[in-house]
């Protein structure tokens, strides 16, 4: 049995798992309290975070390796192009979600408003919130333009690029601080990844104290 220790609004998590569903994979969900740094968790990465995959024998950590491991294993509707170029760009795509936009929006927003809480570290900082929310108005901008001149994000196929994308942004979405309507692009292209059915249990994920936004559970805008 494929095993994920991970926590339900972790955007590298939710990356693996949309990868996982897509390729009809069933795996053991297992919850992690990984900020406690519990000495079983350290032995399976000494890096101390989660997503940790046990798959094939082997712990495999970093969402992206994981990802690329799990597409090249079961290869059947490709989330990473043979083409170097397409392969270029959907890499440098996930690296602009998962390093940029990760920086500037999703460790803000939802480090102030869902981790501190969960963590009981104090009270969220408004200032920081307010910048995260300002850098996304770019980054929808940039979606927006992408969107534009291709079906998805990376070309004319869904790829990892758009499940690296819809990860954070649906962890945004979960406390509903995502402004769909500055981008008729986005707001489609999001409709479209969220109602496939790899998105399914991400849907159903609730976290203990901190229900989600009410239009969260629904499909269509």
């Amino acid at each position: 049995m494929i095993r994920l220790y991970h926590v339900a609004l972790s955007p590298f998590c939710r990356k693996v798992r949309l990868v996982l569903a897509e390729k009809k994979l069933e795996v053991e969900l297992v919850e992690e309290r990984y900020w406690e740094q519990q000495p079983d968790f350290l032995r399976r990465n000494p890096a101390g975070k989660v997503p940790v995959l046990k798959m094939d024998g082997m712990m495999m950590a970093e969402s992206q390796a994981i990802c690329e491991y799990i597409d090249e294993r079961y290869p059947d509707a490709p989330l990473i192009p043979r083409d170097a170029a397409a392969r270029y760009e959907v890499r440098r795509l996930c690296a602009w979600f998962d390093d940029k936009f990760n920086a500037e929006v999703t460790a803000k927003v939802m480090g102030e408003r869902v981790w501190k809480k969960v963590r009981k570290e104090g009270y969220p900082d408004s200032k920081t919130i307010k910048a995260g929310l300002a850098a996304t108005k770019f980054h929808l901008d940039y979606m927006g333009a992408l969107l534009e001149q291709r079906r998805w994000l990376a070309g004319d196929v869904m790829t990892l690029a758009d499940f690296a994308a819809a990860a954070h942004l649906s962890c945004l979405d979960y406390i509903s601080d995502v402004d769909w309507n500055r981008s008729e692009a986005v707001k489609d292209w999001y409709a479209k990844i969220k109602s496939r059915p790899a998105f399914r249990s991400l849907l159903a994920d609730q976290l203990s104290g901190m229900p989600p936004a009410p239009q969260y559970a629904e499909l269509d805008f």
